[in-house]
């Protein structure tokens, strides 16, 4: 067998495919999911060519297709029009099979049309990488045999070709919408995997990317890092790139006496940090509310959860219950309404601007008339929030 003109231990080959591969990785969060997909950033020439090369050597997969697949599933997301949605489809099939819902899609000319525009289209891209997009992956191998030898090579090839459909396809795509935890109370059920983006590339925090998906920066707590921002930084001071949007941090000011359309804004811009706020509020007021109605601590863990989405993403009987409580619970009833209430605020894309200064008024004014201590300390809050 042909030995390959690098020589390495075991543990050496093992090395090579964790930094290969994690290329790979940095080459999907920067260049196709942060730059192509969401314009959270710029990217140079240089860097943009070589992240298209080495996905093309790597991957096989075109540019135009990716994008317009993950455009897709922010536009439907946890529908049945979404793509790869783990709370639709199940899972499994999309932990173990995301491959092959990404290869299904990408023969949708619809989703192509709609969602794949403003991506490469140079002479490289209409000449080689889109019609020849299974080369690459054959000179990879090559290029690993070449270099490793022909067992270590092709099994180094072989690690190469499952991480991106494995942790990308399958990993993020349905886990990352099933199970972890959440900094926002966005409307898809994504979660944050783990508080450091590092074998993934950032990726990990999907649902701070959901709540924030133009962000060049996926982490949002002191406590979480994103190593995908650590090499977009690196590339800005080279030059190589520049970063367009990141998401805002939350800031306050001085109450407000009038609520003004300043105020307006600054809730909007905010509004995940307002949601999240509230649901501490809310949290607070169903810790006091679950020994009066005499709740085990089983129903009284389910029952804060079911108060942190909306009822009609429930189980039928998990809406009869919660339906039940809030029955019994004026008090859960009130500001469980007022939360939806809340969200509409920025849900309701229809209204005028007027229209929405005149409900926020309203809904601040209820709550410092409502008698309840939270809801009146979250009316204070509200009107701190400053752009």
């Amino acid at each position: 067998m042909f030995s390959g003109s690098i020589q390495l231990p075991w543990w050496g080959y093992g090395i090579v495919v964790l930094l290969l591969t994690h290329v790979s990785i940095a080459a999907v969060t920067i260049f196709l999911h942060r730059y192509q997909a969401h314009r959270a950033l710029d990217l140079g020439q240089v860097a943009s060519h070589f992240f298209r090369l080495w996905l093309w050597l790597t991957t096989g997969m075109v540019t135009r297709e990716w994008a317009a697949i993950h455009r897709k599933h922010h536009a439907k997301c946890e529908t049945r029009e979404d793509p790869h949605s783990p709370q639709v489809l199940g899972v499994n099939r999309v932990l173990w099979g995301g491959v092959f819902l990404y290869v299904k899609e990408s023969r949708n000319v619809d989703t192509m049309e709609r969602y794949g525009h403003g991506t490469p289209d140079d002479w490289l891209e209409r000449r080689l990488y889109t019609p020849f997009h299974k080369l690459g992956i054959v000179i990879m191998l090559i290029i690993d045999v070449v270099l490793f030898g022909a067992l270590p090579g092709m099994l180094i090839w072989a690690a190469q070709m499952v991480w991106i459909p494995f942790w990308a396809a399958g990993v993020i795509n349905g886990l990352g919408h099933f199970w972890g935890y959440r900094n926002f109370a966005s409307a898809d059920a994504s979660s944050n995997l783990l508080p450091w983006g590092i074998l993934i590339g950032g990726e990990e925090l999907h649902n701070n990317h959901h709540a924030f998906a133009t962000s060049a920066k996926l982490s949002n707590k002191w406590y979480e890092f994103d190593i995908g921002w650590l090499y977009i930084r690196i590339l800005e001071t080279l030059g190589l790139a520049k970063v367009k949007k990141v998401a805002p941090t939350p800031r306050l000011g001085v109450i407000r006496v009038a609520v003004d359309a300043e105020t307006l804004k600054a809730v909007i811009t905010h509004r995940y940090d307002v949601l999240a706020k509230y649901m501490k509020s809310l949290q607070r007021i169903a810790g006091e509310e679950i020994g009066k109605l005499k709740l085990d601590a089983r129903q009284g863990q389910a029952l804060k959860r079911w108060l942190g989405v909306d009822a009609a993403t429930l189980l039928m009987p998990e809406q009869e219950k919660l339906a039940s409580v809030l029955k019994e619970s004026d008090r859960l009833s009130k500001v469980y309404a007022m939360r939806a209430d809340l969200v509409a605020l920025w849900a309701r894309s229809a209204a005028s601007h007027e229209q929405l200064l005149k409900q926020l008024q309203e809904w601040i004014h209820r709550a410092e008339q409502s008698g309840i201590a939270q809801l009146q300390e979250f009316s204070l809050r509200l009107r701190r929030y400053a752009t």
